[in-house]
């Protein structure tokens, strides 16, 4: 019963989340499926490995096809999800846990940059109140 209450909790989420909610979901997802794939590094679980690092790279792929890339700050962003996709991929085929934790620390900087902005733009819009 909770884990069905759980998925209409998300996908009502998901429905009602703003634009920059939704990519902090993707960046937040993003680093979910890496750290499973890092748990199945240790594991030798080629299987789900190739799965979890699989979704991850399939979220970066997502945020690179909705990308603006008309100026400067896009353009350097498409650059960065491009390294952070080939990250993903050594890291999945060359089971290398270095290049698995250089694309995570990017991810982590993307997230937790976006998340400021999200709270900037919401005390511009709403005044002192509310966070991501």
């Amino acid at each position: 019963m909770a884990t069905a209450m759980q998925s209409a909790y998300k996908q009502n989420a998901m429905k009602t989340a703003s634009p920059g909610e939704l990519t902090l979901m993707l960046y937040n997802g993003c680093l979910k499926f890496i750290k499973q794939t890092r748990l199945a590094m240790e594991e030798n679980n080629l299987e789900k490995r190739n799965l979890n690092s699989t979704k991850a790279q399939n979220i970066i792929r997502e945020l690179m096809v909705t990308l603006k890339t008309d100026n400067e700050v896009g353009q350097n962003m498409m650059r960065m999800y491009d390294f952070i996709l080939n990250r993903l991929i050594e890291a999945n085929v060359k089971n290398d846990a270095n290049a698995l934790t250089e694309a995570e620390g990017l991810v982590v900087e993307f997230r937790d940059t976006w998340k400021e902005v999200i709270q900037l733009d919401r005390k511009q819009r709403h005044g002192a109140g509310g966070k991501a």
